[in-house]
């Protein structure tokens, strides 16, 4: 028969401590005793001082010989005694448990299986790991949708984290608990944070410019303006292998980009021509744009490196990405009179609304709006 173990948050001597309850042992009572725990008679308990180094000890000492009861600690009042222990930013929280590494380990594997993309898969992991890193000393089957809103109130909020990052937890519990069939958090009733609708930064034209023709490496130059010329994603430039383009038909192939989707987008003369160039000078061997070991794809760090040259040699302000091109792509393609449902399908947005966003911030639509104050 598991032997059972319950936790308290009492007050000893007037300080905070925890009670440790459990029917007489001689086994138990010479573990809790290597840690440094004392008996009161008054209390009919052993104890030791409410600190998170105590409490990990005694949870990593006891976990494999007994099953600990921590229901009790979070009823008491937290103005006189101790409740759970207090968490904090990731790099303080407490070690995984061997059942929670386990189950990540397993959960990573059936991501993998899934086909979700790399990206993905390190998202949701460390999500999920932050997770029950906080909620170390609980079950995971013992989890419940209170303690997923008692971590985004007393971790993320209280950390300052972002609304995206809550909303990258809460798709990982619920993808990471609709597999576990026996638990009381059911994936059904987790709600994803309300998230404020951001309109996309955008940059004029003449800054695109400017922007583009600031390095003066025809690579560097190549790769900023393919960005922009097709709409592409940081991944998808990188991803780009030389027989993806189709200087005949004048396309471009994107394969296996977000949602493993494939897509082509037009390139125009000008763009091939750069292209050629660019090519001419370098002999890439596999990808279009090549590290500087052959055969290696371009780095993501080197990329943005290159973004953030340009722009300060473009006398630009502003806190460009990567991902400033393609909205600039867009929103210049609406100004144009482009279809949406066009941008839609050359951005590779799975649904319109998606790309509807890039009508708020067109500069077309915009000009046409007089305000009450010309009519004065």
């Amino acid at each position: 028969m598991t032997k059972t173990i319950t936790l308290k948050a009492i007050k000893k001597d007037g300080k905070n401590c925890i009670g440790i309850y459990f029917p007489y042992d001689k086994s138990l009572i010479k573990n809790v005793k290597a840690i440094g725990a004392l008996w009161s008679k008054n209390l009919q308990c052993w104890y030791l001082e409410n600190t998170k180094q105590n409490f990990e000890q005694l949870y990593k000492t006891l976990k494999n010989i007994a099953w600990l009861d921590l229901t009790e600690l979070p009823k008491l009042n937290e103005n006189t005694l101790t409740q759970k222990t207090p968490k904090q930013p990731s790099e303080n929280l407490p070690m995984l448990s061997e059942e929670a590494a386990e189950q990540i380990r397993i959960f990573e594997q059936w991501m993998r299986s899934k086909r979700y993309s790399s990206s993905t898969i390190k998202t949701y992991t460390e999500a999920i790991r932050i997770f029950l890193r906080y909620h170390a000393f609980t079950p995971i089957s013992k989890i419940t949708e209170q303690d997923l809103v008692e971590f985004n109130n007393q971790y993320i909020l209280k950390n300052n984290y972002s609304s995206s990052f809550q909303n990258q937890v809460v798709n990982a519990v619920k993808l990471f608990y609709s597999r576990i069939t026996k638990s009381r958090l059911k994936p059904e009733d987790i709600h994803r944070p309300k998230q404020g609708r951001k309109l996309p930064p955008i940059l004029s034209q003449e800054e695109v410019k400017a922007i583009i023709e600031a390095p003066a490496n025809i690579k560097h130059k190549t790769m900023l303006s393919l960005l922009y010329a097709c709409g592409l994603r940081r991944s998808e430039l990188l991803n780009l292998k030389i027989t993806d383009i189709d200087s005949k038909r004048h396309v471009l192939l994107i394969q296996n980009a977000k949602g493993k989707k494939d897509r082509v987008i037009p390139i125009s003369e000008k763009i091939i021509h750069m292209l050629r160039t660019y090519y001419k000078a370098y002999r890439p061997k596999k990808w279009l744009f090549e590290g500087q070991k052959p055969c290696t794809p371009y780095s993501e760090k080197s990329l943005q490196s290159v973004l953030k040259q340009a722009v300060q040699k473009a006398g630009i302000k502003k806190a460009v990405t990567l991902h400033w091109l393609r909205h600039a792509y867009a929103t210049h393609l609406l100004d144009a009179g482009t279809d949406i449902r066009y941008i839609q399908a050359l951005l590779g947005h799975k649904h319109l609304k998606t790309t509807e966003i890039y009508t708020h911030v067109t500069n077309k639509s915009l000009k046409k709006i007089k305000s009450p104050f010309d009519d004065l």
